[in-house]
């Protein structure tokens, strides 16, 4: 086979476990965004320790041959795809947990280790790791330090920067920096742990990471409740927020994606309304905070209902974590990640099903409405584009719906290649000016992830 440049191929030929085969390469082209890359990149790297890591940066710097770190894949922006020219940096097989102290709450783990993994080993201790995307089974540490990820436990518990204690990170020269510390508070210089989470691999490559833990709840309640439509639920979301309870989820439905979910799963969720509100409160008061969640979205609700026991809440909680695999069941899914103040979500649902009618694109959508942070998912034909077109107008329409509302372009996906059209427009120039300067210190050759996220 041959590669594309000179300088890519000299960088394989250096380093072990790389491949040029064609099964690696598109497997490695692109993540879960509906994406699709114009070429495949020149090969991949599958690396399984940090000196792994440090020669591959030492290579492509030595030779200015960009590199794009990936993990498990799951990401919704195209932060991860890669084309000719490009090399992958693929660290899914770094996924040791390197160390869990029980008495500190924390754990050490590589960037490959998924979410899923660390909490059953957690759980063992009697303690969780709070951030909590629907993806929780399949997406890895590495790609949710990335992209500063969220999930449905994040209002209570905070997202993935407040769970990230220290990292070891790999700079585009090759130098290994210690980022922040292993007790829970410290201000000693600049804050550089809060600079490399949500930089989408732009400024280094994340070898492993030293991250809080939190005790199990003694007791958990999950209420589900369901309204005649998007808005009326999102009114009964915003009501929540406004009795100052503190839910550990807050997660909305509309009836699209019911629809979608009951045709997947077997499930009768439609039938029972128009969209679905899925409320969970943790702790000591857990019940007596599950009874001011009632009271709140009552005069909203066609029905509300207590789950009986752990397997019922469970089912439910399913529920809204399959919800994008049961769309992908109807067409290619992109997602939208807009974020809005709580009290307006009901103005979105109205604006969302306003861009579906003028545009043609089917839009569904989840929302972690403890967060204002919503999910519109447009299902598109698979010959469809994602960048062009439809799709990408109401995309497009989507952020300007949010910004009118106060809101910004992406809550925890990032910008990756998908929404850096909408980044100007959101930040500034001077905020873009200052992101530049910094990563033109950090990476001056411009070799890690190029074109993504700024």
């Amino acid at each position: 086979m041959t590669l594309h440049t000179s300088s890519t191929s000299t960088v394989l030929d250096g380093l072990r476990n790389s491949s040029v085969s064609d099964d690696d390469r598109l497997a490695a082209s692109t993540d879960r965004s509906g994406y699709v890359s114009e070429s495949l990149p020149d090969g991949v790297v599958f690396a399984e320790t940090t000196d792994d890591v440090v020669h591959t940066v030492q290579l492509a710097a030595a030779h200015r041959t960009p590199i794009v770190t990936r993990g498990a894949g799951t990401g919704l922006a195209a932060g991860a795809s890669a084309r000719s020219g490009e090399i992958v940096l693929d660290v899914s097989r770094m996924n040791k947990i390197l160390r869990i102290d029980p008495v500190e709450q924390l754990a050490v783990v590589e960037p490959g280790v998924l979410n899923a993994a660390l909490n059953a080993a957690a759980g063992e201790y009697g303690l969780f790791y709070a951030p909590d995307p629907a993806s929780t089974a399949i997406c890895s540490i590495g790609g949710n330090v990335a992209t500063n990820a969220g999930g449905m436990r994040c209002a209570k518990y905070g997202v993935t920067r407040e769970a990230v204690l220290s990292l070891n990170v790999v700079l585009a020269d090759g130098r290994q920096l210690r980022t922040g510390r292993e007790t829970m508070k410290g201000v000693s210089g600049y804050d550089l742990n809060a600079l490399i989470v949500g930089s989408e691999g732009t400024l280094g490559v994340v070898t492993e990471a030293t991250l809080r833990l939190r005790p199990l709840p003694i007791a958990t309640a999950t209420v589900a409740a369901f309204f005649p439509d998007f808005a009326t639920a999102a009114k009964a979301a915003s009501a929540v927020t406004a009795s100052r309870i503190q839910p550990s989820m807050l997660e909305l439905i509309d009836g699209q994606t019911l629809e979608a979910i009951d045709m997947a799963m077997g499930t009768t969720y439609r039938s029972q309304g128009g969209a679905f509100l899925l409320a969970q409160t943790d702790g000591y008061g857990a019940h007596l905070e599950q009874d001011v969640v009632i009271e709140a979205i009552k005069p909203f609700a066609t029905s509300i209902e207590k789950a009986n026991d752990d397997e019922h809440a469970a089912e439910l909680v399913t529920a809204r974590r399959e919800a994008i695999p049961c769309l992908e069941k109807l067409g290619r899914v992109s997602i939208g990640d807009i974020g809005v103040p709580r009290g307006r979500l009901a103005e979105v649902a109205v604006g969302l099903k306003d861009i579906s009618e003028r545009t043609g694109v089917r839009i569904y959508s989840v929302v972690h409405a403890s967060d204002g942070n919503l999910h519109p998912m447009l299902v598109l034909n698979p010959e469809d584009s994602v960048t062009e077109g439809p799709a990408k107008a109401a995309l497009g329409e989507m952020f300007y719906l949010a910004k009118s509302l106060g809101g910004t372009l992406t809550g925890e996906h990032g910008i990756g290649l998908l929404k850096r059209d909408w980044l100007l427009p959101e930040l500034g120039e001077v905020s873009l000016d200052v992101m530049r300067t910094i990563k033109d210190a950090l990476d001056p050759h411009g070799i890690l992830n190029p074109g993504k996220a700024i």
